[in-house]
C-alpha cells in the first residue's frame, strides 16, 4: 500500500490561516449603517462554510436557515417564514454536536430578537428601517460627526489651519481631541481592509501642533438675536454649546464652579497627557467668538435656577461628573485614603502632591486609575500598585494607558478585590487587604470575578487612591425640581430636561461618565436644539472646504503611531509625554485615507452624515 502524504493538507491549512486574517479585519471593519439582517446572513453563511458535515442539524440546517434569511433580506418573506426560521434555529442550537452549529443557531435567534424591528420592516414594509444605509465610518463613529476625511485631506495639502477650521465646524476643541480623544473614529476605518486603521488622532495632532487653535480665526458670528442663554458648567459640553450658540448670535453666560474653565479635561486629566497651556488654546479660540460671558467660582444653588428661569430664554445644564465615588470598605476613613477625583482636581489648580518615599495603591482599572498611578510615580512614590478585581484585559482603561503605566514601573495586581484597609495606631493607612478572585461566567457582556479559595493578600501602603468611578453633584438641581435617576438627569431625545421646556441637559450629567468627545457631541446637539427652541434655524459657515480627493493608495503600509518620550525620562516629571508627529509621518498617514466620503458610500445620495 502506498504511503499518503500530509503535505498538501498542511499547506492548505497554512494558506487558510493567511486568508483568515483579512477576513477578521473585514469583520472588524463592517460599515456602520449596514442592514443587520445582511450582517446576520453573512455570519450564518460563515458558520455553514465551517461545518464538518457530521451532524444533520449543522450540515443541512444552517444552509436551509440561510436560505430563509436570504428571502427576508430580499423582502420576499412573510410572517410564517419568521416562525419557521425560529423553529429551525432553535433545533440547530439545541441538537448540533459542536459550537459551529449550536452557536450559529443561538446567534440567529438572538439576532431575530435584537433586530425584531428590522425583520418586521422587511416583511411588512418591504424595506429596511429608516436610517439603515452605509455611512462614512469615521464621521459616523465620531460623536461630534467631524468631517474626518475633509481635515485629513487639508493636512495632506499642507493646510493645517484649514484642517483646524474643518474640525472646529463640529468640534471647538481640536487640540483636546488631538491629544486625549479615545478616537472612536478609527474603530471601523475602511483602511483596515488593506492594512490597519488610520492614526486619525495622530494626523489631528500634527495639525494642531503646526496651527495652534488660538491662531486660527473662528468663523464670523451671525447677527445678534437678542436671546440670552445660561450654560451651567464650563467643561467640554458646556463650552461647546456656548461656542455654537454664540456663533448663532445668541448671548451666552457660562457659570463654572471652579477657578478655571475646562471641566474634567483640566481637572481630571494630568498635565503630562494634556498640558494646561494646550487646553487654553482651545478655550481662547472659543471665547474669541465674543458674546460669551464667563463667571468662575459659581456654586449654583436651587434658588439660582429659579432666577435663571426668569432671566434667561434657555438654560443648558452640563455640570459633568466631578465627584469621586466611594467604596464601602472597612477602614475607608483612615488617614491617607484619597479620592482619585480629588487628587486630580488639585493638580488641575497646579497643586501637585508629594508622595516621596510613599507606597501608593490605586483601586480601579479605568483611565482615571491609570492617571492616578502614573501621577503617583511622578510625585516621587517609592512603589505604585494598581489593585483591580478583574483581569488586565478587562480593564476599561485604554490599552496604551495600561502599557504606559507598566512601562513607568506601576505594578498591576489583577484579580484582587479590596476587602478592607488596615490602619496603624495613629489611624494612618498601613495596608490594603484584597481577596483573590478568579474569572467566572460572562454577565452583562463582561466576565465576572468571583472569590477564589485563596488566602487574602496584604499590600503595604501609605496612600490608597480610590478610582472606581465618578458621581454627579445633582442635589441642588433636584431640589429645584429637575428629575434625576441614578444621579443622572432625565432628558428626552432632544436633551430637554424632563418637566421643563427651556432647560436642556447633556454630557456626563445626563449619560453618566463618558469621554470628552461624547460630551462635545452632546453640547453641539444641545446648541442646535436650543436654537430651534428659541425660534431660529441658523446655518453656520465653517469658511473652509475639503480639497478634491486624490486617487486611493492601495499598497499596504504600516500604521504610524505617535511616539512617546522614554519611560525612564518621562516618569520623572509632568511634562507632556508624546513626541511630535513628523511631516513625513503625517503625509504617509494622510495618503492612506481612502476618502470614503468620495469613493465609497459618501458618493451616494444621503450617504454622508448630516451635521447638526
Amino acid at each position: 500500500m502506498s504511503q499518503l502524504s500530509v503535505a498538501p493538507r498542511s499547506a492548505y491549512d497554512a494558506r487558510i490561516a493567511e486568508f483568515v486574517e483579512p477576513f477578521q479585519r473585514r469583520v472588524e471593519a463592517i460599515p456602520p449603517g449596514t442592514c443587520p439582517i445582511a450582517v446576520q446572513l453573512n455570519l450564518l453563511e460563515a458558520g455553514g462554510a465551517q461545518t464538518c458535515g457530521k451532524c444533520v442539524p449543522c450540515r443541512d440546517g444552517i444552509p436551509r436557515l440561510a436560505s430563509m434569511m436570504r428571502r427576508v433580506l430580499a423582502c420576499e418573506a412573510d410572517a410564517e417564514t419568521l416562525d419557521s426560521m425560529r423553529e429551525l434555529a432553535t433545533l440547530i442550537r439545541d441538537t448540533s454536536d459542536c459550537a459551529i452549529g449550536y452557536e450559529a443557531g443561538r446567534l440567529a435567534l438572538e439576532g431575530m430578537d435584537v433586530f425584531a424591528d428590522e425583520y418586521e420592516n422587511h416583511i411588512a414594509k418591504n424595506m429596511c428601517a429608516e436610517g439603515v444605509g452605509q455611512t462614512v465610518p469615521c464621521e459616523t463613529n465620531c460623536p461630534a460627526h467631524v468631517n474626518v476625511p475633509g481635515y485629513i485631506s487639508l493636512v495632506q495639502e499642507g493646510d493645517c489651519a484649514g484642517a483646524v477650521a474643518m474640525v472646529r465646524k463640529d468640534n471647538p476643541f481640536p487640540t483636546a481631541c488631538a491629544l486625549i480623544c479615545e478616537h472612536p473614529c478609527e474603530s471601523r476605518c475602511r483602511r483596515m481592509l488593506i492594512d490597519a486603521p488610520l492614526n486619525i488622532r495622530g494626523i489631528k495632532k500634527y495639525a494642531v501642533d503646526n496651527a495652534r487653535a488660538d491662531t486660527v480665526p473662528v468663523p464670523a458670528r451671525l447677527p445678534d438675536t437678542g436671546r440670552k442663554v445660561a450654560v451651567i458648567g464650563g467643561g467640554p459640553s458646556g463650552m461647546t454649546c456656548a461656542y455654537f450658540l454664540a456663533l448663532m448670535g445668541h448671548s451666552v453666560t457660562v457659570f463654572e464652579m471652579r477657578k478655571h474653565l475646562g471641566g474634567m479635561m483640566r481637572y481630571g486629566i494630568p498635565a503630562y497627557r494634556f498640558p494646561r497651556e494646550r487646553i487654553e488654546e482651545d478655550i481662547r479660540a472659543i471665547l474669541s467668538v465674543g458674546n460669551i460671558e464667563v463667571k468662575l467660582e459659581q456654586n449654583i444653588r436651587s434658588e439660582d435656577m429659579g432666577r435663571f428661569m426668569v432671566e434667561y430664554d434657555a438654560i443648558y445644564v452640563a455640570i459633568g461628573a466631578q465627584g469621586g465615588k466611594k467604596l464601602d470598605l472597612e477602614g475607608i476613613d483612615a488617614e491617607g485614603v484619597m479620592s482619585a477625583v480629588d487628587l486630580l482636581e488639585k493638580i488641575g489648580d497646579d497643586e501637585y502632591p508629594d508622595f516621596t518615599g510613599k507606597k501608593v495603591v490605586v483601586i480601579g482599572g479605568g483611565n482615571v486609575a491609570m492617571d492616578c498611578a502614573r501621577t503617583s510615580v511622578r510625585a516621587g512614590a517609592e512603589e505604585v500598585t494598581v489593585a483591580y478585581r478583574r483581569r488586565i484585559e478587562d480593564m476599561t482603561a485604554l490599552p496604551e494607558e495600561v502599557e504606559g503605566a507598566m512601562a513607568e514601573g506601576v505594578e498591576m495586581m489583577a484579580l484582587q478585590s479590596p476587602v478592607r484597609i488596615e490602619a496603624d495606631a495613629d489611624g494612618k493607612v498601613a495596608a490594603l487587604v484584597c481577596q483573590p478572585q478568579y474569572i467566572s461566567a460572562v454577565k452583562r457582556g463582561r466576565p465576572a470575578p468571583a472569590n477564589a479559595n485563596k488566602p487574602e493578600v496584604r499590600v503595604e501602603a501609605d496612600i490608597v487612591l480610590i478610582a472606581v468611578g465618578q458621581d454627579i453633584q445633582y442635589v441642588p438641581f433636584e431640589r429645584f425640581g429637575m428629575v434625576a435617576e441614578r444621579t443622572c438627569f432625565v432628558a428626552d431625545e432632544n436633551l430637554r430636561a424632563k418637566g421643563y421646556e427651556k432647560i436642556f441637559v447633556g454630557g456626563d450629567c445626563q449619560t453618566g461618565p463618558k469621554s470628552a468627545i461624547m460630551a462635545i457631541g452632546a453640547g453641539k446637539v444641545a446648541a442646535r436644539n436650543i436654537d430651534e427652541y428659541l425660534g431660529f434655524h441658523h446655518t453656520l459657515d465653517p469658511e473652509v472646504e475639503a480639497p478634491e480627493a486624490r486617487p486611493n493608495v492601495r499598497e499596504a503600509y504600516g500604521r504610524v503611531n505617535v511616539s512617546e518620550r522614554p519611560a525612564r525620562e518621562r516618569k520623572k516629571d509632568f511634562e507632556y509625554i508624546e513626541l511630535p508627529v513628523s511631516e513625513e509621518e503625517a503625509m504617509q498617514e494622510c495618503s492612506r485615507c481612502l476618502r470614503c466620503d468620495v469613493y465609497g458610500c459618501g458618493a451616494l445620495e444621503g450617504g454622508r452624515v448630516q451635521y447638526v
